[in-house]
């Protein structure tokens, strides 16, 4: 303990000899100068001193000796061999009364502890430091040494040589041919004579030349990136720039910067400083330099303050937290990025903070750090919690994920677009004109739709006196534009989206051209009322004063559209007497018309508070009819939520009730059920299953909608997970694997609604290709033990029309979701089925063709850090999508509230996201088409939301062409494949098979 500097007096003790050694080191160069006659004298003394110093060494020797394991090898190291040369020529000294040179140059060997002693006085601390110490050491000592030897064997000659064969060689002129022998120039104005000299040149050289060519462009590149990488960052007022820190390696920054300049265009105007804890490898030293007009990288860390004001933290547009999606402990990785949150926000509060999260549960850290705050534009890119809803909602909307990938994503320009897309949409979001102002969703969606060409999907709705908000998408006609209220909007570019704010009643209701609408200056803009026509007016007033009669109701039968507006609710005759949905009677609703155009705004008013007034006592008897579309599950009794009421709960179910076997008849009756098969054990981090069940229960759906959720894997990791799902309804475990056809046909996969396919984040190879092999065989797997099945689902319906030849077999083809840790593995599942199989042949799975979202990968989600940075209200969209909540907020609420449950209110006073709409994929109907030879996606638009109130945003289209690969037999296979067209143009004709991606009202 003591020898190695563990305790105080140890480090005492090696430090002494270190200074020692340094003091017998000088000794020996004045004993040199006083043997070369340099008329230099020094105090006989001093040899006593050097006595005193290596009687010292012979006790610390003596020491080394007793404490060391290894006895024999003790005799053998550098440091006894230093003292065996170097101690016995100072007493032949001491007794010969006599300087006595030998061997003691050995001594300078002893500065290779160096580096030790400077990390023992706090001197050398970081890597830089600690590196450049060994560097000059090792360098110093082997030039001292070697000069000591030439020295040595040129003043002595060779031992053997008659006549003697020496020359008298400065210690100084040594030291000069050393160096001109380590740099090979070599001038040759000294030269050695004796043998031994030569014979040491000879090895040294070799050795030498390797030293210092090493070191000298190591120092100096040392030097160099020390004095660059520990910089400070000089903020120019105006010029924007960002901070990026945490996972900073070559994968992380070549994709940031990848996906970073894909959304500025190309046209990078803000500077990116990248904070690294550890000095980027020669690879990502060449990144930095390709980037090097807007990229700096500064070494530090985000927990240190002084780096923290070195980066300029505090004039920062932002600061880019990156994490290890690929991390061995997720937990580790999770509260390590949110301590850097802590550092920052502590010393810059008013820095905006995006940060990656890899499991949701660590969210909650987040609202406990003092001045976080979601309106401000910090946020959280939670991988766990968006991977898996987007998984869960590709179960139950097929191909959604690409179609969400291809709105949210900004990609390169490739050949490989969607059919039939001429132009790239993409989800935008600005500020609606305030003509907008006290009308519904769908009045303004429609008017979005058919006057500017764009698709409104949500608005952002702002309540509260601390400026809450929440994303609602397609709200009901309870929920009423505000003036400066954000929308989202599909378009093509950020000018077509300008157009909704520069749009005026006043002076744009006659333009058909959309181009033509620009900013106008007219006194109706600033000060009339907020309405673009008296028709709106009423809309808005009668839609306002029945909020407590829910959402409206549709009739069975066709309804008639409106003489006077087609956005007017559909009419229905209950008693013989005719009623809007809204319950107002046909004849009050014309007179009202009537009246609002000829006599003006406030008799209508007037008129119109005297029929609510009427109609009052009406609309209360009929209350439990208006509601019965709301919690209409049949048994209320059954219907429990959680505390936010946003998902389906029940009381905790014990794993061995919902552990499954082959002879359970529950396994055995599956049907039309969601198989999720999970690769993990009881070593694997957790997946985090909580996620991709929660979007599956929530509260939007009925409880008899609810799909059975079916897990296999190993029963040691659904053990792990299940504490964290038991309390959700209708929820079972199977304990095998994917890989076993026999455990596929034992959960009735032939006869699930689709298949998702899990692993957890334990990488089993270091080989990319070899990460997913589990994946990729259970999804080969799962497409081999497909058939034929005896239901016919819609989809399977639509194929068979497509085909056009009723009596071929109609295959049911399993929506199979497969999550890969490595996209570049997707070659391996979209490989063409062989020639020999008995099922149609297959195509390759691409963006165009096949079908599409069947693969998801972590790629997608990297790319939303650089989105969410330009527009963070694009990130809180996508989240209300995927996981089926209303704003970050409320998913942090929810993850604090826990597992508490409580029963649904049977009274009326249901709140936005309990009635939130939900994502479906519908086929046309005849209700949704004109009767037209060709209706278009404008007219199924338009019908869709005038008639239900669903909003239309894509088309999955069936591809009816052959398939290019061909069999074995050289016959022609048709795909049972769709594609994804977002954004249909208006003018797109629909064909019988499409599909419909909608935004469908709670009812």
């Amino acid at each position: 303990m003591m020898l190695s500097g563990q305790t105080s007096m140890g480090c005492v003790l090696v430090i002494l000899v270190f200074l020692l050694n340094i003091g017998s080191l000088i000794i020996y160069f004045v004993n040199l100068a006083e043997a070369e006659e340099l008329k230099i004298y020094f105090p006989a003394s001093i040899l006593y001193v050097d006595t005193g110093f290596n009687a010292f060494f012979l006790l610390y020797f003596g020491l080394r000796f007793v404490a060391t394991d290894d006895k024999l090898r003790f005799w053998l190291e550098l440091n006894s061999l230093v003292d065996f040369f170097t101690i016995p020529p100072v007493f032949i000294s001491y007794y010969l009364k006599r300087s006595c040179l030998g061997l003691r140059f050995l001594r300078a060997l002893r500065l290779l502890e160096l580096p030790r002693i400077l990390q023992f006085l706090r001197i050398t601390k970081n890597n830089y430091s600690i590196k450049l110490s060994k560097l000059f050491a090792v360098f110093i000592s082997t030039w001292l040494t070697a000069a000591g030897f030439i020295h040595l064997v040129e003043n002595n000659g060779d031992p053997w040589a008659q006549p003697a064969n020496s020359q008298s060689l400065s210690y100084f002129k040594c030291m000069y041919l050393v160096m001109m022998t380590m740099s090979t120039v070599g001038y040759g104005d000294v030269v050695v004579q004796t043998a031994l000299g030569r014979t040491f040149i000879i090895f040294f050289i070799i050795g030498g030349l390797v030293l210092f060519a090493n070191f000298i462009p190591e120092v100096v590149e040392i030097v160099e990136s020390h004095k660059s990488y520990k910089s400070s960052y000089e903020v120019v007022s105006g010029k924007n720039f960002i901070v990026v820190c945490g996972n900073i390696t070559l994968e992380s920054v070549t994709m940031f910067l990848r996906d970073f300049l894909l959304q500025d265009k190309g046209n990078v105007c803000t500077e990116i400083l990248f904070l690294g804890e550890s000095l980027p490898s020669l690879e990502l030293e060449a990144v930095f330099k390709c980037y090097s007009a807007y990229t700096t990288f500064f070494y530090g860390s985000a927990l240190n303050s002084e780096d923290l004001r070195r980066v300029g933290m505090e004039s920062a547009n932002a600061c880019l937290i990156l994490a290890d999606v690929h991390a061995p402990q997720p937990y580790t990785e999770d509260t390590s990025n949110i301590m850097r949150v802590l550092s920052i926000k502590n010393h810059y509060p008013n820095t905006r903070v995006i940060l990656q999260i890899i499991q949701s549960c660590n969210k909650v850290y987040l609202p406990n750090i003092p001045n976080w705050d979601w309106r401000t534009g910090d946020s959280i890119i939670c991988f766990a919690e968006l991977k898996l809803g987007f998984i869960a909602q590709s179960c139950l909307v097929p191909g959604l994920s690409a179609l969400l990938t291809n709105l949210f994503i900004v990609k390169e320009d490739t050949e490989d677009k969607m059919l039939l897309e001429e132009k790239d949409y993409k989800v935008m979001t600005f500020q609606l004109s305030n003509d907008f102002a006290d009308m519904t969703f769908i009045e303004v969606c429609r008017l979005c739709f058919v006057k500017l060409n764009l698709v409104l999907l949500g608005i952002e709705l702002k309540f509260g006196s601390q400026g809450e908000s929440a994303i609602l998408i397609n709200p009901s006609a309870q929920i009423k534009l505000h003036r400066n209220t954000v929308g989202f909007f599909i378009a093509h570019s950020l000018a077509e989206v300008k157009r909704a704010q520069f749009y005026c009643g006043a002076c744009h209701s006659d333009i058909q051209d959309p181009e033509q609408i620009e900013k106008c200056q007219c006194k109706s803009r600033l000060h009339s009322k907020p309405f673009s026509g008296a028709q709106f007016c009423f809309l808005a007033f009668v839609s306002e004063k029945l909020k407590f009669c829910g959402e409206p109701q549709v009739a069975d039968g066709e309804p008639a559209k409106s003489n006077s507006l087609e956005v007017l609710p559909p009419w229905s005759s209950v008693n013989g007497k005719t009623y809007c949905s809204h319950g107002f009677p046909q004849q009050g609703v014309e007179e009202l018309m009537l009246k609002t155009a000829g006599e003006g705004f406030k008799k209508a008013l007037g008129l119109c508070k005297g029929i609510m007034k009427n109609l009052k006592v009406a609309c209360q008897q009929d209350f439990s009819l208006c509601f019965r579309g709301f919690d209409g599950q049949g048994e209320n009794s059954r219907v429990i939520l959680d505390s936010t009421g946003m998902f389906h709960k029940c009381d905790p179910v014990p794993l061995q009730e919902a552990l499954l076997s082959c002879k359970d008849q529950a396994a055995l009756n599956l049907q039309n059920h969601i198989l999720v098969c999970v690769f993990g054990d009881a070593n694997s981090s957790l997946i985090g299953l909580q996620d991709f069940v929660m979007p599956l229960r929530a509260s939007n759906f009925l409880y008899c909608e609810l799909k059975d959720i079916v897990f296999l894997g190993s029963l040691e990791y659904l053990r792990r997970e299940w504490k964290f799902i038991q309390h959700f309804p209708k929820l079972w475990l199977f304990s095998g694997s994917a890989l076993s056809c026999a455990d596929l046909r034992a959960v009735n996969v032939q006869d699930c609604a689709a298949c998702a396919i899990l692993s957890s984040n334990t990488t089993a190879s270091s080989n990319p290709s070899l990460v997913d092999t589990e994946s990729i065989l259970a999804t080969l797997n799962i497409r081999s033990v497909q058939g034929k099945s005896s239901s016919a689902p819609l989809d399977a319906v639509f194929r068979a029309r497509a085909l056009g030849n009723q009596s071929q077999p109609c295959y049911k083809r399993i929506p199979i979701t497969t999550e890969l840790k490595s996209s570049t593995n997707a070659h391996f599942i979209n490989q063409t089925s062989s020639s020999n199989s008995k099922i149609p042949q297959q195509d390759q799975l691409s963006t165009t063709g096949a079908p599409a979202g069947a693969i998801f990968s972590d790629s997608f989600l990297n790319s939303l850090l650089s989105m969410t940075y330009y527009n963070h209200h694009i990130l809180a969209l996508l989240q209300t999508l995927v996981t089926s909540r209303t704003g970050p907020a409320l998913g942090e609420q929810l993850l604090e509230e826990g597992s508490r449950l409580r029963r649904s209110p049977d009274s009326m006073n249901h709140n936005a996201s309990q009635v939130r709409c939900k994502l479906a994929l519908l086929p046309l109907s005849r209700r949704l088409l004109t009767g037209d030879l060709e209706d278009s996606f404008g007219d199924v638009y338009c019908r869709a939301l005038d008639l239900f109130g669903i909003l239309c945003f894509g088309l999955y289209r069936l591809m009816e062409e052959p398939n290019p690969y061909k069999n074995s037999l050289n016959l022609m296979c048709y795909c049972f494949f769709r594609f994804v067209i977002a954004r249909p143009a208006s003018d797109l004709k629909m064909l019988s098979t499409d599909l419909l991606f909608c935004v469908v009202p709670f009812n």
